[in-house]
């Protein structure tokens, strides 16, 4: 069945009519063998790479600053349908439960910028989480950042 999924070990698998996608939150694996990460990671990308999964799924993957660990990716899978069309947005590691004690400058910027990928209808997919939620985790490291 094409789609998109959670698997057990967090990642996030995109089924597109001619090729698959797994997500992790700095590392993107097509089924070919081909890899995406950020070049703070050993990958080549720098800001954007996108991909056609074949017939109705279509995936962004883009670096928008570091988070907590730095080369954090967010990809955005959008199906058109016949009917509609949906998009999923995932974060991975710029959520975060708890912070830590420092937090760096670009974090709350990365978040901003991901909460605009999460305008109109959209399904927050990953974690656990949200639009709202992130909302929140922005305001939280603005006051970490800020004081």
């Amino acid at each position: 069945m094409r789609g998109i999924q959670t698997n057990d070990d967090g990642t996030i698998m995109v089924e597109g009519a001619e090729r698959t996608l797994t997500y992790a939150p700095r590392l993107v694996t097509l089924d070919d063998g081909t890899t995406v990460a950020h070049e703070s990671q050993g990958g080549e990308m720098t800001s954007v790479w996108a991909a056609d999964l074949g017939g109705d799924w279509f995936v962004e993957v883009a670096h928008l600053g570091d988070g907590p660990v730095g080369g954090e990716l967010v990809m955005t899978a959008t199906h058109i349908g016949l009917d509609e069309t949906v998009r999923y947005v995932t974060i991975g590691d710029l959520w975060a439960d708890e912070l830590p004690s420092v937090v760096p400058p670009s974090w709350p910027v990365a978040v901003d910028l991901a909460l605009g990928l999460m305008e109109g209808e959209v399904h927050v997919v990953g974690a656990d989480i949200t639009k709202d939620d992130v909302e929140t985790l922005h305001q939280r490291l603005l006051g970490a950042l800020h004081g």
